[in-house]
């Protein structure tokens, strides 16, 4: 056990009492020569927020303390909520004066201070653990006495003063990116300097670089990173297939979007006696990302790939991610492959992972096998013939395997995505709705099918590994919940013991109706984040009790390790020394991981959110059906059948005042008794378009029965 965690349990005794440097060296029965040694550890152990030190200079838990660790989520309207580390704890709400210079993202220690009867806990920030915000994305303003950056994101609710002199040239009006020199203090604006200057927000391309560069996206590869690429070959050798399984003569296909250029994962199917034989085939990026190398090191901290509405930024460069790793047709590729044996019911009898090499025999799309099983076009088929027969067992397995996870209470969300097209000089151009139809859901079912075989694989080895897991959902999110859906008439069974099947018979229910948008919208929302970590708790969500994500290692960083780990599990190399190696990384690199993964969804929202607007910037007046998504005090927002959003904000209704009533969450009026309900239709005009509050207003139209 190595010091810190030594310092830790001690301090989690019951009998344990905050301690000075010198009671502790004598506690933890260290001798005078490894003082030093201790007092490093208290200080990056204080800085990390699992120590506090008192006014009388002696050591505890913040938690012993009546003290939460946390970081902090801002507000456009200036207050934040601190969402503690402890995912068992309660966010506490913070007022602006009770931040004293901390903002958003910012990793603090809060004192709860107050809990109104049936309210949120408030608290006030003590310490500033680590600043966050140490560069800005924002729009100049140069005035006669003042020139400031107001930034992009809402969250960070403070103007950045910037000193005359640290302009470098940057014109008003111009996007830029700000370095803090200084952080705010009392009533006082934090102050910057010019970091680098974007361009005028309506030039090519600079929306979405301002983007990329508010969420710090790495564009650029670093020089080392290139130099490692130098000794990686451009295909596979005969020295790289030795001792591999070689399935260079079966029938394997990748089945991606049109648009993908990197291909993690290929598959093939057989029948046999009693059922079926899936082969489940995915990129072998670690024979050649080694650990602790430049590509190794620049993945992690790029956690995953992040897919712009305009871009890709890899987490491995294009030789790696669009070359030797990617499973294109016709070419030998290295993978690591996890052969399924089912019987007709989808149980799994027994299963082989073993490191292969293989040779796709076609690089199929998502609209090509849709054609094929769903569409029957003879030209698709007449073009595919000898891989038919192999689509539709795989149609017959996915559908099998969907029943029989569907029966354990898999939760499935019933949410469109909508796709922005864009033309050569990045204006939106269209809004396309990316459904989900059978092949879609056979590669899906196919996935997870291998994620949980290999989860479960490690478990039971009692391996470090890192698991993907979903925690059941926190009670008071699932009452609030229960409430919502009482309004429309549904309701959750079990609620005290909840079950995923529970909430499955929920999204059963709504299927089909005008309000399954907002249920399975509302439902999601009072979920945990699902999230990587070193402890296996089980996926609520999947309802199974081992999930992992194993089978995309080209964009994502967690499935690249436990590719690591697989090899040297079947090697045979994992020492007694190893594991504890092992233990002691993963738990920071699922940390990480999650973290990059949360920014790549913030980054790709945003983008889709920009174009989205901007595309109806160009529709001001124009008509377009939709459906109520939701109603508040202040209106309701219609979803169009593009599933962009705008406001009709009820002071544009003016044939009567219009009361909400939040039991059946009804907008009605007060003399004509005219309702708007979630699932109504309506026709609306677009009237107003804010591209920099990504804001659309509508005007009502007509209401369509």
């Amino acid at each position: 056990m190595d010091l810190q965690h030594k310092i830790l349990e001690l301090m989690k005794k019951m009998e344990y009492k905050p301690m000075s440097e010198a009671e502790l060296l004598y506690s933890l029965g260290l001798e005078m020569k490894e003082a030093d040694v201790l007092l490093k550890t208290l200080v990056y152990m204080e800085k990390e927020g699992l120590v506090i030190k008192n006014k009388k200079g002696k050591y505890g838990l913040p938690e012993r303390m009546n003290l939460v660790v946390g970081k902090l989520e801002g507000h456009s309207r200036g207050y934040a909520f601190l969402i503690p580390d402890d995912p068992d704890k309660e966010d506490i709400y913070i007022s602006l004066e009770n931040l004293h210079g901390a903002m958003h993202n910012d990793r603090v220690i809060v004192r709860p201070t107050y809990k109104p009867a049936g309210g949120r806990m408030e608290g006030e920030v003590i310490r500033i653990l680590k600043r966050a915000n140490k560069k800005i994305v924002g729009t100049l303003e140069i005035q006669k006495h003042v020139a400031y950056v107001s930034p992009d994101d809402k969250r960070f609710f403070y103007d950045v003063i910037i000193p005359k002199d640290e302009l470098k040239g940057a014109k008003s009006g111009q996007k830029v990116v700000v370095g803090i020199t200084k952080w705010p203090e009392g009533r006082r604006n934090p102050e910057g300097r010019i970091l680098e200057i974007l361009g005028y927000e309506d030039e090519k391309g600079v929306d979405i670089l301002s983007i990329i560069k508010k969420y710090d996206l790495p564009l650029e590869f670093p020089k080392k990173v290139l130099k490692q690429l130098e000794d990686i070959p451009d295909h596979v050798r005969e020295e790289d297939i030795k001792g591999r399984l070689d399935l260079r003569g079966q029938k394997i296909v990748t089945i991606d979007g049109e648009d993908a250029k990197d291909f993690d994962d290929a598959v093939s199917i057989e029948r046999i006696p009693g059922g079926y034989r899936l082969g489940v085939h995915i990129a072998d990026v670690s024979y050649y990302v080694k650990e602790k190398t430049p590509l190794d090191i620049e993945a992690m901290k790029r956690g995953c790939s992040v897919y712009l509405v305009d871009r890709v930024i890899p987490m491995l460069p294009p030789k790696l991610s669009n070359g030797i790793c990617s499973l294109n047709p016709k070419v030998d590729r290295l993978t690591m492959s996890v052969i399924i044996d089912f019987d007709e019911k989808g149980e799994v009898k027994k299963y082989n992972i073993v490191p292969s090499v293989i040779r796709s025999c076609e690089r199929m799309t998502y609209d090509e096998v849709n054609r094929i099983l769903e569409d029957e076009d003879e030209e698709v088929i007449k073009r595919y013939q000898y891989l038919v027969d192999d689509f539709k067992l795989m149609a017959e397995l996915a559908s099998i395997l969907n029943k029989k996870r569907f029966n354990r209470g898999s939760l499935d969300f019933n949410l469109e995505e909508a796709k922005v097209k864009l033309d050569e000089n990045g204006k939106p151009v269209a809004i396309v709705k990316e459904e989900r139809r059978t092949s879609h859901r056979m590669i899906e079912e196919f996935m997870l099918a291998a994620n949980e075989v290999i989860a479960e694989h490690i478990f039971w080895l009692k391996i470090p590994f890192v698991y993907r897991i979903h925690e059941i959902p926190d009670m008071e999110k699932i009452f609030s919940l229960q409430e919502f859906l009482n309004h429309l008439g549904y309701s959750i069974k079990g609620i005290r013991n909840l079950k995923p099947k529970a909430l499955q018979k929920v999204l059963e229910e709504v299927k089909g109706k005008p309000e399954e948008k907002v249920v399975n919208t509302v439902l999601l929302r009072s979920l945990k984040r699902a999230r990587y970590s070193d402890e296996n708790v089980g996926h609520f969500g999947l309802a199974t009790s081992f999930y992992t994500h194993f089978t995309s290692p080209i964009r994502r960083y967690p499935d690249l390790i436990i590719h690591r780990i697989l090899r040297e599990q079947l090697e045979g190399t994992i020492t007694e020394q190893r594991q504890e190696q092992l233990s002691k990384m993963l738990g920071k690199i699922a940390k990480l991981s999650s973290e990059r993964e949360r920014i790549a969804d913030e980054a790709e929202r945003e983008t889709v959110e920009l174009k989205m607007v901007e595309y109806m910037e160009d529709r001001i007046g124009e008509e377009f059906n939709g459906v109520i998504s939701s109603t508040t005090s202040f209106g309701f927002f219609v979803e169009l059948e593009n599933t962009v959003e705008g406001l009709v904000h009820v002071s544009s209704l003016d044939d009567d005042y219009y009361i909400f009533d939040e039991k059946t969450l009804t907008l009605r009026g007060e003399r004509t008794k005219r309702e708007f309900k979630i699932g109504n239709k309506v026709r609306v005009r677009v009237v107003k378009v804010d591209k920099f509050e990504r804001q659309i207003d509508f005007a009502l139209v007509d209401v369509m029965e």
